[in-house]
């Protein structure tokens, strides 16, 4: 692809990204929609390559601080899951499936408590939203976090796959982009 096709498709899938970044003024929606916008760099990393992912994820973090209303979904997406979907590209050529999934584990687990302690001394959350009848029940969270990952990074497999069975063989003919010069 050339350089201004990798320009204009990561700007698409940033525009994009940055849309569901800032649908998240609906309090439901504070994990589901930076999950979904992570997911979005796909594309990019698929058809414009590695480098270009990190350019878009970097883009879209830096705009989302400005515009994104929700403080959680925030730290959420540039914690993890906007640039996981870049990262998960690359963690997959590890020769070892059980060292691929410590680190993708221990990635996720760091975000998280990274995430909550920047929500607790940064950006002033207040304490007693994990309590409940005295309980800290942070490390439940974290605990259910690491069920819900699995999930998601299952997926994000899946999505993949669709992504190159669907989607990717009907770009390439509209737009002949050539596959070797991606990075």
């Amino acid at each position: 692809m050339k350089q201004s096709g990798k320009v204009a498709l990561g700007g698409v899938f940033g525009a994009l990204s940055l849309l569901f970044m800032l649908l998240t003024v609906f309090p439901m929606a504070t994990y589901a929609l930076p999950a979904i916008a992570g997911a979005l760099l796909i594309p990019v990393v698929v058809e414009a390559g590695v480098k270009t992912g990190w350019m878009v994820y970097g883009a879209v973090a830096l705009l989302s601080l400005f515009v994104a209303p929700d403080m959680q979904a925030k730290v959420m997406f540039i914690a993890f899951f906007g640039y996981y979907p870049v990262l998960k590209s690359q963690l997959e050529r590890l020769s070892r499936r059980w060292v691929e999934w410590i680190v993708k584990l221990g990635i996720f687990n760091a975000a998280m408590i990274l995430s909550y302690l920047a929500m607790l001394f940064v950006f002033g959350l207040e304490t007693d939203t994990f309590v409940i009848g005295g309980v800290n029940i942070a490390w439940a969270f974290l605990l259910a976090g690491n069920i819900v990952f699995v999930i998601y990074d299952y997926a994000l497999s899946n999505l993949v796959t669709v992504y190159f069975r669907v989607l990717h063989p009907r770009l390439s003919r509209v737009f002949r982009w050539n596959r070797t010069d991606r990075r």
